[in-house]
């Protein structure tokens, strides 16, 4: 049996948000625990392409974009 929270499309947007941002934090964490340019350049690009998948979430929650609107 699903619970009401479950059937709800803005606690799944708000989950996969947060663990999206905390995979963020974390890249951009280890962005100074390495040494190897390419590494930084791939944490860091990883970290925008998944700010942007944040950014999506949000737009669709607020349904401030043309596409998630009714």
């Amino acid at each position: 049996m699903t619970s009401p929270d479950e059937r709800n499309p803005q606690h799944h947007t708000r989950k996969m948000r947060q663990r999206l941002e905390e995979t963020i934090q974390h890249l951009r964490v280890d962005i100074g625990k390495v040494d190897e340019p390419q590494l930084k350049a791939l944490f860091e690009t990883s970290a925008e392409v998944l700010g942007g998948l944040v950014k999506a979430f949000q737009d669709y929650e607020r349904k401030n974009e043309q596409a998630w609107k009714r």
